[in-house]
């Protein structure tokens, strides 16, 4: 919950302007600048959603401008060898050229920033190759710098792209391909020179639409657009995270932040900064946590989960509710809140709760105790149906906020248990060929 704040009066008296001053002083209590600009950092990760759920309607078929997002320019001869050096993603392969998801890692392999990485044509220089890079709003000019420190003697520009330059939407339609929305995407590409680029994180999320706005004709408003909301609730529901507020810069570890089934990491490519953690992680360790989709509720069994498949969005639209409680939401609940056992203290907590709203957010979740997921090679036991598992409201001390307690429900999303089907199926065939090759080879020498 965001802390009261108080409108200070800028006109008046100099006596009357010091009594004010003074009662501030007496009643506020001493921040030093360092804890300052940590609680600035807090509050801009912290950007405020629509209080309002949307209609399916909005969830099923929409097109938003996203202003959460900001767009980078790299472009010059050293932009493609600079940027594979430090990206997650290979940035040559050829299911890549219109576009990929990745990231850029600390050397000990923790998330910096989630970014999407689209070629462009309408680069600053012609006939030499030039990208744009998608990247948290908030975190711009945090990666511009970053990128800038470690430039050296690369041969690129780079330039942070004002909202009016460049636009950014995201359009979806699960529900009629020829209905209102493809015309209203028609009309934000008018003389744009747009780019339409299917989301490259899950297939089921929607397009990307990049619009150069000082060539393009669109006399479409704000008013004749989805809500960022709705944008920011589907992508909840499928468990999608996105921006440094829910993969958390400088602790996050990709493959807990879903970057991997995301189609965000090479495993093949040369090195790149956080290689080596990476892919250690990948190949003799056990992802345990994820980040998952989760339902707030206050009392009662949990909410009913629908069954797998692309249906499953629509059936969880109708748990949508603005309002986990009266006056509760989910946008109360502080960022890292720890989610717990109900009645029963773990010494490590199974959940951190990252960002929600209404009665839905994203947590990053231990699969084998909040899930029925049974992790590769172990044998399930852990999860039972009937545990509750809690999340507290922040507040000051001893309130009766800080006090209340919402019950969390983490499921996992479709899309990702088609990523580990097809996962398991792959490494089944590939043990069944070792299998049938080393038998050949003893074959031989008999």
């Amino acid at each position: 919950m965001q802390p009261a704040t108080r409108s200070i009066a800028v006109a008046g008296p100099a006596s009357a302007a010091l009594r004010h001053r003074s009662a501030r002083t007496a009643t506020t209590p001493f921040v030093c600048l360092g804890c300052r600009s940590v609680q600035r950092r807090q509050q801009q990760h912290r950007r405020p959603f629509s209080g309002t759920v949307s209609t399916q309607t909005d969830l099923r078929s929409g097109l938003t401008k996203l202003t959460s997002r900001r767009l980078i320019s790299v472009s010059g001869p050293d932009a493609s060898k600079f940027l594979q050096g430090v990206i997650t993603n290979n940035i040559d392969a050829p299911h890549n050229a219109n576009g990929f998801y990745t990231g850029f890692l600390t050397a000990q392999g923790r998330v910096v920033h989630d970014v999407i990485i689209y070629p462009d044509e309408l680069g600053p220089e012609p006939g030499k190759r030039s990208f744009l890079i998608e990247v948290d709003a908030n975190e711009a000019m945090t990666l511009h710098k970053h990128i800038k420190r470690y430039k050296l003697r690369s041969k690129f520009n780079l330039k942070l792209l004002d909202p009016e330059e460049r636009a950014l939407y995201h359009a979806w339609n699960d529900v009629d391909q020829s209905g209102p929305w493809s015309k209203l995407i028609d009309e934000i590409q008018k003389d744009g020179n747009p780019r339409t680029v299917p989301d490259p994180r899950v297939p089921a999320f929607g397009s990307r639409v990049i619009v150069n706005q000082t060539s393009s004709s669109s006399s479409l408003t704000d008013n004749d657009l989805t809500p960022e909301s709705s944008y920011h609730l589907r992508r909840f529901l499928l468990g999608i995270p996105e921006g440094q507020s829910e993969i958390i810069s400088g602790s996050a570890l990709p493959l807990e932040s879903n970057m991997d089934v995301m189609n965000g990491i090479d495993f093949r490519k040369g090195c790149y900064v956080g290689q080596e953690l990476t892919i250690r992680t990948k190949h003799r360790g056990v992802v345990r946590k994820r980040i998952l989709p989760c339902i707030l509720y206050s009392e009662g069994a949990a909410p009913e989960i629908p069954a797998d498949g692309p249906g499953q969005l629509e059936a969880l639209e109708k748990l949508l509710k603005p309002e986990v409680d009266e006056g509760v939401k989910a946008e109360m609940i502080p960022q890292g809140a720890s989610i717990d056992k109900v009645d029963k203290k773990s010494r490590s907590a199974p959940g951190k709760w990252l960002r929600g709203i209404g009665n839905v957010g994203l947590a990053l979740c231990r699969l084998e105790v909040m899930t029925d997921t049974v992790l590769p090679g172990e044998t399930p036991g852990m999860y039972s149906p009937e545990q509750d598992f809690v999340v507290s409201l922040g507040g000051g001390e001893g309130s009766e906020v800080e006090a209340k307690k919402l019950k969390v429900k983490a499921f996992v999303p479709f899309w990702l248990k088609d990523v580990w089907r097809i996962e398991a199926e792959k490494a089944e065939e590939e043990r069944r060929m070792r299998e049938e090759l080393l038998g050949e080879r003893e074959s031989d020498v008999e």
